[in-house]
């Protein structure tokens, strides 16, 4: 057991320090990018709950950088730069501790450099340039019946300004078929602020409190239609209280040339409603669909579409074309440089609330092989102890109205041991 743990931890030190990426930026990117982060190369899905080989360890490299540039810095009130570098690294580990309980571990980190960011100081190459958040999830799985599981996890993440806790609990039902499944998720983020105000405005600046809690809760109903098409429906709802505006945003008014700091209500309600059809057109070509609608009480709607072909190569090669359109109205709050009024109480220039559309697209590889790409076998083991098993290689463009562009490349590894 003693060689197994040490085996494990020099393989993923190495291959942490080769590869391993997907992008969660969460505060520092356009709000409405959604999947040309993420991506969504899977199955809608009715889980398969067995799991012959419960052994097993699956695990997952992911790994990407992303550069964007526009020129509606919210740090600067709706003018400036926008331009942002993220190098993102994350490790996910599947571990099956008995053949109904699983233990889950992910884990990583973004580095970012902002040129956006450096503004809150006015000063270039400022303490505010550049960044590493730090997360990590711990989960557990249990498989009570075949068609029947429940999960429960806890994690975190820390950057310079910003702390955060959550837990969450899931649970899963199937019909005895497994051509119906119900999915249903709760969650909670516990986040601190620590304030970093503008340069200027730090002696007279304040918030009426740092903390900022989400709780959100979902259902999900995945339906096998017919042998060609899956059809998954989720509802979402969030709510948040606290600080919700971003301490280091500006914003200037028409009355004066001081600026002040953003302030948002410290309540919002978030509502998407989702639709996802997968249909499999042929034996080599597969259309996945995607529809979303989004509501929330500051005013914001907003409408997303994406569209993904993959196709089969032959039996281990798939491409995957991918496209995604979004469209939202502007917040209540939001107005222009310099457009807002002295006597509004609520303010932000920041163009992620304002209204825009956008179009994503790119193209995906995947490479897996049935019985993977490499093996590695140890000493006196008739199986192989380590097992490449996938490699998933994308390229997504971003363009947003509001002159905002982004690129992302992210590499995805899957590894048994």
């Amino acid at each position: 057991m003693r060689m197994q743990l040490a085996i494990i931890s020099c393989l993923l030190f190495i291959l942490v320090c080769i590869n391993d990426v997907k992008a969660q930026i969460q505060r520092y990117s356009p709000t409405d990018k959604g999947d040309l982060i993420k991506g969504d190369t899977t199955e809608i899905g009715i889980t398969d709950y067995s799991n012959p080989d419960w052994q097993t360890i699956d695990i997952d490299f992911l790994s990407s950088y992303y550069a964007q540039d526009g020129n509606n810095g919210a740090v600067t009130g709706g003018i400036g730069t926008e331009q942002l570098t993220d190098f993102t690294q994350k490790v996910i580990l599947k571990i099956p501790t008995t053949k109904k309980l699983t233990l889950n571990l992910d884990g990583g980190y973004d580095y970012y450099s902002s040129a956006s960011t450096d503004n809150i100081d006015n000063i270039r190459s400022s303490d505010s340039s550049s960044d590493v958040r730090m997360h990590g999830n711990v989960g557990l799985n249990y498989q009570y019946s075949d068609t029947k599981s429940i999960g429960l996890r806890v994690g975190g993440s820390t950057e310079y300004d910003y702390y955060s806790f959550n837990g969450g609990i899931s649970s899963s039902f199937a019909t005895k078929d497994k051509n119906t499944l119900l999915n249903i998720d709760a969650q909670a983020f516990i986040d601190q602020w620590v304030p970093y105000f503008p340069s200027e405005l730090r002696r007279t600046a304040s918030v009426p409190t740092t903390s900022r809690n989400s709780f959100n809760g979902s259902i999900g109903i995945g339906q096998v239609l017919n042998k060609r098409m899956q059809l998954y429906f989720q509802l979402e709802g969030t709510y948040m209280k606290g600080l919700l505006s971003t301490p280091f945003h500006r914003v200037y008014f028409q009355e004066q040339d001081q600026a002040r700091i953003e302030n948002l209500p410290d309540t919002r309600l978030k509502v998407p409603i989702g639709l996802r059809l997968n249909t499999h057109i042929s034996d080599k070509v597969t259309l996945r669909t995607y529809y979303r609608f989004y509501w929330d009480n500051w005013g914001v709607q907003g409408q997303t579409f994406s569209v993904e072909v993959p196709i089969k190569l032959n039996q281990f090669l798939v491409i995957y074309p991918f496209y995604r359109y979004h469209q939202q109205t502007a917040s209540n709050y939001f107005a222009p440089y310099k457009a807002h009024s002295v006597n509004d109480t609520y303010y932000t220039s920041d163009y992620d609330l304002s209204a825009l559309s956008s179009h994503a697209y790119g193209l995906g590889v995947s490479y897996s092989p049935a019985n993977g790409i490499a093996k590695i076998k140890l000493p006196f083991k008739k199986r192989p102890a380590f097992v490449v098993k996938s490699i998933d290689l994308k390229y997504s463009h971003y363009d947003r109205s509001t002159g905002l562009t982004g690129d992302v490349i992210s590499l995805g590894m899957r590894f048994s041991f």
